[in-house]
Parts: structure tokens; C-alpha cells; sequence
């Protein structure tokens, strides 16, 4: 459906545009459509069973399901500067300098860029829900886009997008 495209386009306009902290923007926005789309269902039972996780089997029925999915994340992402402690540290520079760990996504994040990602998230959501587009914020997505490498961010979600007469998001069975 060509209304898709669209609404996908103006969901990353309103991710792009939050607001972010301290005006500082690392939000990341991709839309995925066609064989990309495909690559992502493809790849997501192999990846909840290697990792024995649950819910990516009923996630991948859904992505092929979907007309399109809109990526948001974070990518080398400083902290603030703020050493507000939110992120368990006593401050940045100890954040900052500790080790990289890696699971399904990169951490540590400083919790005010995250947050950063959840208002652009939220107004992406808001955008397609104003246009009535059935979608939901899914963190699989994300991870299984970050392990075939469709995006090299250190955190990101998938939103899918579709049109049809009972919204496959929420609308289903575990």
C-alpha cells in the first residue's frame, strides 16, 4: 500500500525532530521495506532459538505480515555531562570509561540519551497512530536488525507498520 511509504517517511520526521538533550541529536532513523523486511523475519526464530528466548517465532509471522518497518536507535552516543547518576555511575567520565559490554545491543547508554530515543520513539508512534496505521514498538526487531547487521547502532527498535481490519500487533495470540 503506497500510503505506507509515506506514513513511514513522516514517522522519521517526527523521530528526527524531538527533542533531544542538550539539542544534541544521535537518534538514528532507518526505514525498511521489501527484501530487508524479509531478511529480518527470516533471521528471527534462528535467532530466539541460538539465544533460547521466546515471542521471535509470533514476531516473525508479524514481519511478514507488515508493510513496512521504521528503525530508531542510538550510535556512539556520549554521555551528557550532566553526572545526573542515572545510569548507575557516579559520573560520565566513569560511564564513559568503562568497558563496552555487548549482548543483543551496546552498552552502557547514558539514561538521558535513551531517554532521548524513547521521546523520538514515542513521537514516531504517535505519527503513524494519528494516521491510523497499526504498529507497536518491538525491541526484537531491533535486536535481530543489529545481529544481521542491517544497522550498526549500539541500541535500536523496530516499529512495523501495517493496514488491515484487525491490527496484527496487539490482536494476537502467545
Amino acid at each position: 500500500m503506497k500510503g505506507i511509504d509515506l506514513v513511514a517517511e513522516l514517522m522519521a520526521i517526527s523521530a528526527i525532530t524531538a527533542p533531544k538533550s542538550k539539542g544534541e541529536n544521535f537518534v538514528q532513523v532507518n526505514i525498511i521495506r521489501g527484501e530487508d523486511l524479509k531478511k529480518i523475519a527470516k533471521a528471527m526464530v534462528p535467532f530466539g532459538e541460538r539465544f533460547n528466548k521466546k515471542g521471535f517465532e509470533r514476531e516473525a509471522k508479524q514481519m511478514e505480515d507488515c508493510e513496512a518497518v521504521v528503525l530508531i536507535g542510538l550510535k556512539d552516543a556520549p554521555p551528557t555531562g550532566l553526572n545526573c547518576g542515572a545510569c548507575g555511575w557516579q559520573d560520565c567520565e566513569t560511564m564513559a570509561s568503562c568497558e563496552s559490554k555487548e549482548v543483543e545491543f551496546k552498552g552502557p547508554i547514558c539514561a538521558l540519551r535513551l531517554l532521548d530515543m524513547g521521546i523520538a520513539l514515542g513521537s514516531s508512534v504517535k505519527t503513524a497512530s494519528m494516521l491510523n496505521v497499526d504498529n507497536r514498538i518491538m525491541y526484537r526487531i531491533g535486536a535481530v536488525a543489529r545481529y544481521i547487521e542491517l544497522v550498526d547502532w549500539d541500541f535500536v527498535m523496530g516499529i512495523p507498520l501495517s493496514v488491515a481490519g484487525k491490527n496484527i500487533f496487539f490482536d494476537r495470540r502467545s
